[in-house]
């Protein structure tokens, strides 16, 4: 049997509908990925050439937070191992009961904890700050926490807390500094990540690039009898080859009715729904696009729901312009949709969810396209336009594309397809 080894850096990681998430997760280790059959030996390994964020931006980020930190109140700001340790530091670090974390202060450098015996390896992995406080098997890292704060002259006044940090944590240090006002972070995390960079933009145009060229190559040799994990192994080997670790959650026939799949794996035949939901991660920026198609020939109301889903996501990337609030995507393809017979609201037949998320680092973050986001759209912003129309019991229909936001308005990361026969180069 022909095959071709692939080295990734994966962070082992899953997210919705099984997917290979770009949140935190285990250090970066390399993964041997075999592509059989030589399906895919043909495709250019697109990650060549392609850097990851300096280390200069991500000093840029730190002091763009410590300038939210002064505006909002915030004496210092604490990171555990997640994408927002990444963001600020450049460092990924996997999580595990021992407290690892960064700490950064409103005035001065970035400074690390970790146990005493993974100093030395965190050290191999800073970027920014030089400063790394280790604590014993038998200490308290809560109380190491408050020691590094109060060497930062912070014995008092507002802390903020990274969202994704798990309770145990934040309840640690509360009980050893109760008189720390510990708060969310988002007015200085949500604040910096929401508006992406140049190069942040590059990264997710770049990891979108990658997952089309994925669906272009695996969806011809989709086959009669395959399963859905069977065709997500095909996208998972699309993407390796494509030098970028990836997949599609693939759902099919009656399976596509649940907007997040389920434990149910039928066979595929002729006439079939095939929904396929997913994408890559470029130096930890992810892609997240679906594509739903008919295996073999499709039927007058396939073809007419899928019709009306392409109206409907046309509708939302028309109404994400700038100063106009992020909900009006929404509002916008949920109402082609239920003009056309369907909902309202969030009922079935229908669009059950929202209309799209906001993207980045994680492939859900903030920025929803969702009823009640007053937010005005700004350039930088990211999300999401998928306004699934949902036929319970029979199947659901889905076209997803990310849109960035220029000064002049929306534009895709990947153009959304032509037609229900036109999807791929080839098919």
């Amino acid at each position: 049997m022909n095959s071709r080894r692939n080295f990734l850096k994966l962070s082992g990681l899953v997210g919705a509908a099984g997917l290979i998430g770009a949140c935190s997760g285990p250090v970066e280790e390399e993964v041997e990925v075999t592509t059989s059959n030589g399906k895919f030996d043909h495709l250019p390994n697109m990650m060549e050439g392609i850097a990851p964020i300096s280390v200069e931006e991500h000093e840029e980020r730190i002091a763009k937070a410590q300038e939210l930190m002064g505006q909002n109140g915030f004496e210092a700001i604490y990171l555990e191992a997640t994408s927002n340790l990444w963001y600020y530091t450049g460092m990924r670090w996997g999580q595990s009961e021992r407290m690892a974390a960064a700490i950064i202060p409103r005035e001065g450098e970035v400074a690390y904890i970790c146990p005493m015996f993974e100093v030395d390896r965190l050290k191999e992995r800073i970027k920014v700050g030089d400063t790394v406080r280790g604590w014993e098997e038998h200490e308290s890292p809560y109380e190491l926490v408050v020691a590094m704060l109060q060497d930062m002259g912070i014995e008092s006044g507002k802390i903020g807390i990274g969202e994704m940090t798990r309770f145990f944590l934040v309840d640690g240090i509360r009980k050893v500094a109760p008189y720390l006002n510990l708060q969310s972070a988002d007015p200085v995390t949500a604040e910096c990540r929401i508006i992406k960079s140049a190069r942040e933009l590059e990264l997710l145009q770049h990891a979108n690039n990658i997952t089309l060229a994925a669906l272009n190559a695996f969806v011809p040799h989709i086959e009669l009898g395959m399963r859905g994990s069977d065709i997500r192994r095909l996208s998972q080997e699309a993407h390796a080859a494509l030098g970028a670790p990836g997949s599609m959650g693939t759902m099919i026939g009656v399976v596509s009715s649940s907007p997040h799949g389920s434990i149910v794996e039928p066979v595929l035949e002729e006439g079939m729904i095939v929904l396929m939901d997913g994408g890559c991660n470029v130096h930890n920026y992810a892609s997240d696009i679906t594509r739903t198609f008919v295996f073999g020939e499709h039927t007058a109301e396939q073809e007419e729901i899928w019709n009306l889903e392409k109206r409907a996501q046309a509708a939302g990337f028309e109404a994400a312009q700038i100063g106009a609030p992020q909900e009006n995507v929404d509002i916008a393809a949920r109402n082609v949709i239920v003009e056309a017979g369907y909902g309202p609201g969030y009922a079935t037949p229908g669009l059950p969810h929202r209309t799209g998320h906001g993207i980045g680092l994680d492939m859900h973050e903030w920025g929803n396209a969702v009823l009640g986001n007053k937010r005005p759209l700004e350039a930088g912003m990211c999300f999401s336009i998928e306004p699934t129309i949902v036929l319970p019991g029979k199947y659901g229909i889905r076209i997803e594309d990310c849109c960035y936001m220029t000064p002049n308005g929306p534009a895709w990361f990947s153009t959304p397809p032509n037609a229900i026969d036109d999807q791929f180069e080839t098919i």
